[in-house]
C-alpha cells in the first residue's frame, strides 16, 4: 500500500536510484524538494540538465569539464612535465584539495579488473601513452591500493619504464590517527616499505 500520492512515490523512487541514497534519504530529499520554492526547483533541474548536456571529458587529461580543456590543463602555472595518473575525477579532486601538487593529471576512468571484464582497452591507457610523446619527465601512479589499482599500477609501470620516463607510485600505509593493532598486514607492510628518513 502506497502512503503517498503517485508523484511523491515516483520522486522517491527516482531519488533512491542515485548512488548512496537509500529509501529514507530519498524520502527526506523528496520532501525537501517539494517544500522548496518553484524557482529553486527550476534552478536545480536546469542546472542538472545543463550539466548533463555540457559536461564532457577534457581533451588532454579526461577529467570532467565544460570547456575543451579543464582549468588544470589550461593553466600555464602547472608543471606539464609531471603527470599524476588517477582512477577517476574524484581522486583528482582529492589531490587538488591538498594544494601541494603542481603537475597535471590523467584520469583513467577505471582500473584493470579481469574479473569484471575490464582490460587495458576499456580505460584511458592509450591516451596516456599518446601524452607521453610530449615533454613528460615523470609519471606518478596514484591508483587505489586495491587489487585492481595495484594491477593497473604495475601494468602502467611496465608500459612506461622502457621509454626512460621516471615512474613513481604514491606511498601508502598507516593513516594518520590509526592504531597499529587494527591495521591489516598488507597496509603495515606497505607502510614499512615506504618509510622515509627523518
Amino acid at each position: 500500500m502506497d502512503y503517498y500520492s503517485n508523484q511523491i512515490t515516483k520522486l522517491i523512487e527516482e531519488l533512491s536510484k542515485l548512488p548512496g541514497i537509500g529509501a529514507k534519504s530519498a524520502q527526506r530529499l523528496a520532501f525537501h524538494i517539494i517544500n522548496m520554492s518553484e524557482e529553486q526547483v527550476e534552478r536545480l533541474s536546469d542546472t542538472m540538465v545543463k550539466a548533463k548536456k555540457q559536461v564532457r571529458y577534457c581533451k588532454e587529461c579526461f577529467t570532467l569539464t565544460d570547456q575543451e580543456l579543464c582549468p588544470i590543463c589550461s593553466s600555464e602555472k602547472r608543471n606539464h612535465g609531471t603527470i599524476m595518473v588517477v582512477e577517476n575525477p574524484r581522486d583528482l579532486a582529492a589531490y587538488e584539495k591538498t594544494g601541494k601538487y603542481e603537475g597535471v593529471y590523467h584520469v583513467l576512468h577505471g582500473a584493470i579488473s579481469p574479473m569484471l571484464g575490464i582490460g587495458p582497452g576499456e580505460i584511458k591507457l592509450k591516451e596516456l601513452m599518446q601524452r607521453l610523446q610530449g615533454d613528460v619527465k615523470e609519471v606518478i601512479i596514484a591508483t587505489n591500493s586495491s587489487l585492481e589499482g595495484e594491477t593497473t599500477a604495475m601494468y602502467i609501470s611496465k608500459l612506461i619504464k622502457p621509454t626512460g620516463i621516471t615512474v613513481s607510485r604514491i606511498a601508502s600505509g598507516v593513516p594518520v590517527g590509526g592504531d597499529l593493532e587494527y591495521i591489516d598486514e598488507v597496509t603495515l607492510l606497505r607502510a614499512l616499505e615506504g618509510r622515509v628518513l627523518l
